[in-house]
């Protein structure tokens, strides 16, 4: 049986579906179906270009929001890497570690059958890896109910990602517990994501310049979201910063210990040692 104490998580992205779903959220319903031939003829076009980046989806924030639930076994992600508005990710997506698994529809328009694919993959990646404890599915087709419903009957907790606005709310409720991807700490709102953007791809999350302060603040902000407290453990919160970026290390930024280094985060963090166990908050909540 699972080990609900020692988190293990899988990720399975239908990320075709992720992607259209996305588009059609920041520009209209139905806006990918009307721009598919012009997005497959010449997506560097600038009018479609400058599209597909007000749309880009933040891998980065799926992939934090998912090991804040324990420590990532296997994320696959299934689309046809060979079409121009999926190969912009590839880079990114490989520097996660995600494993492309590549779809080719049987038409022009046909669906590329990420759904059997994915279910069948998940199944048996249960039944292979018996320590899995969560399941991420991130889609929001009806089509996977049966996916997490199965999921659930073998033990594990079930969690769904999806754009709101596409996403059945069947599969919601066959999940253990679903958020919408405009919702996931990171994520701008929309009506910033309708705003001129960057001329270059991916758009960046706004962070801060150092890399140890804003893998915290991501962090914090991950564990919040969970935790739904205002104080937080600041041992969950290493676990997760180093869930996050395995090369994290308080000591090789030059402090001794982890409670030093929240410590002299003065402009990001208030941090309760009154215990025996040390809390941090973000000052932002402390004002």
């Amino acid at each position: 049986m699972p080990d609900p104490q020692n988190a293990r998580v899988a990720v399975y992205l239908d990320f075709d579906n992720i992607v259209m779903s996305w588009y059609d959220r920041v520009h209209g319903r139905n806006s990918y179906s009307r721009d598919r031939q012009k997005i497959a003829e010449n997506p560097i076009d600038p009018e479609i270009a400058e599209r597909l980046t007000k749309a880009t989806i933040d891998v980065g924030a799926i992939i934090d929001y998912a090991a804040s639930f324990g420590t990532l076994v296997l994320t696959r992600a299934y689309a046809d890497w060979s079409a121009p508005v999926n190969a912009e990710y590839r880079s990114q997506l490989v520097a996660r570690a995600v494993d492309l698994v590549q779809l080719f529809p049987a038409a022009a328009y046909a669906k590329n059958g990420a759904d059997i694919r994915l279910a069948v993959d998940a199944v048996e990646d249960m039944f292979r890896l018996p320590d899995l404890t969560h399941v991420v599915i991130v889609a929001g087709d009806s089509d996977y109910v049966p996916l997490a419903q199965r999921c659930k009957r073998l033990g594990r907790y079930v969690v769904g990602v999806g754009v709101a606005g596409s996403t059945a709310k069947s599969l919601a409720s066959a999940c253990d517990r679903f958020d919408n991807y405009d919702a996931l700490p990171g994520i701008p709102k929309l009506a910033d994501t309708k705003k001129d953007a960057a001329p270059s791809r991916p758009r960046a999350r706004k962070r801060s310049q150092d890399p140890a302060v804003n893998l915290l603040e991501r962090a914090m902000q991950l564990e919040g979201e969970r935790a739904d407290g205002e104080w937080l453990h600041a041992s969950a919160v290493k676990d997760l910063m180093k869930r996050l970026d395995p090369s994290f290390s308080e000591k090789a930024l030059g402090f001794r210990s982890f409670s030093d280094f929240l410590k002299a985060q003065t402009d990001h963090v208030e941090v309760d040692e009154a215990s025996n166990i040390v809390q941090v908050r973000p000052v932002s909540r402390a004002a």
